[in-house]
């Protein structure tokens, strides 16, 4: 007889997917010093907003039951370790783009996507920019650290410990 497998809706299922891709897409297109405020990387910031846009629709289906209970990871430090894991994963979602969309607005970088124009969300500075451009920068490599640990925890659950984790998210 086959278990029945609890998994994520249909909804998380794609946001978490199409976010992934993101976070890569973005991470691959990024840009750094000068060249930014001459030369913006437009797909770097059209990745960067869809996370962003993509946090309030995923944490809208979550609240909804959009997610299964987690599954015991084996103990309760492992379990407390899990949510930390994806709690700081769901807070860098929302802090990495803030921190970019902050830096390019304090560069004075105009950024249109698409006919829209972006609102800046703080005064454009001459010379340096402060430390939330570093912040993005290092949360940017945080996120994909984190992501690809997510990621082979995903794979040790399926193939070592054979609890069906990946096909809880598989379309």
């Amino acid at each position: 007889m086959e278990r029945k497998i609890a998994k994520y809706s249909t909804l998380m299922i794609a946001i978490h997917w199409l976010t992934a891709i993101l976070v890569v897409a973005a991470y691959l297109l990024s840009e750094g010093g000068p060249r930014v405020a001459t030369d913006p990387p437009f797909w770097h910031f059209v990745c960067g907003f869809a996370v962003l846009a993509l946090l309030f629709p995923r944490l809208i289906a979550r609240l909804l039951g959009g997610a299964p209970p987690a599954q015991d990871a084996g103990s309760a430090l492992l379990n407390t370790a899990v949510k930390l894991g994806h709690g700081t994963l769901y807070l860098l979602l929302a802090a990495v783009p803030l921190t970019g969309w902050y830096s390019v607005s304090k560069l004075g970088v105009p950024v249109d996507l698409f006919g829209w124009t972006v609102p800046p969300i703080a005064a454009a500075v001459k010379g340096n920019i402060g430390v939330i451009a570093n912040i993005h920068q290092i949360g940017g490599n945080v996120i994909l650290i984190l992501a690809g640990m997510h990621a082979a925890m995903g794979l040790w659950h399926q193939f070592i410990r054979h609890d069906h984790t990946l096909e809880r998210m598989r379309p």
